[in-house]
């Protein structure tokens, strides 16, 4: 009589397949990042209203510009069929237009406000990317984006862009702290495969 092993893949399995693919979140953050600088960049030299634009729909653009920036790299930019994970990552990306209609709601009063109130709908949507990737960091900086965020709310100076150019310093920052983390558990598995 003939046995089959049947390997059964974990949640750890299919985060490890995400962290992997998407280099702990790095292509994203990364685009992301500089979308944020450029929404802040643009509302000092032009309108308010044309950074508030920027970031809107510059984030429509977040997951194809990572696509292309991970094949760019080198890496897959995509997990097998059976990776439970990868629709929680769906979710989690309409997330954040859903509640900018919130956003919307509040500018109408307080227009500067608008990078705060955004850090806090990004922050939270980054929750749960710790149970996505694996990875403690995106609690850290969920936590940093919805701290600060509310601190500009309550306590900020009247600097329009100033939660733009602290998002996406931010945002960078963690893109680059992700992608050592996700190196150095390569490096680590291979040396353990092939002994060097």
């Amino acid at each position: 009589m003939e046995t089959h092993e049947h390997v059964i893949k974990t949640i750890a399995d299919d985060q490890k397949e995400m962290r992997s693919a998407f280099l702990g979140g790095f292509a994203g953050q990364l685009v992301s990042g500089v979308i944020w600088l450029a929404a802040a960049g643009i509302s000092v030299v032009n309108k308010p209203v044309s950074g508030m634009l920027i970031l809107f729909f510059g984030c429509m653009l977040i997951f194809p510009l990572t696509q292309l920036t991970l094949r760019a790299m080198g890496r897959n930019a995509k997990v097998s069929k059976d990776n439970r994970l990868w629709s929680l990552g769906s979710q989690i990306a309409f997330t954040v237009p859903i509640n900018f209609l919130l956003v919307g709601a509040i500018i109408i009063f307080r227009p500067i406000w608008f990078f705060p109130a955004a850090m806090i709908i990004v922050g939270s949507h980054y929750l749960p990317f710790m149970t996505l990737y694996g990875m403690k960091l995106f609690g850290i900086l969920a936590a940093l984006l919805i701290l600060s965020g509310a601190g500009l709310l309550l306590y900020g100076p009247p600097v329009f862009s100033l939660g733009g150019w602290l998002t996406g310093i931010l945002l960078i920052v963690f893109a680059f702290l992700g992608k050592a983390a996700v190196k150095k558990e390569e490096t680590s598995a291979d040396i353990k495969v092939h002994g060097v």
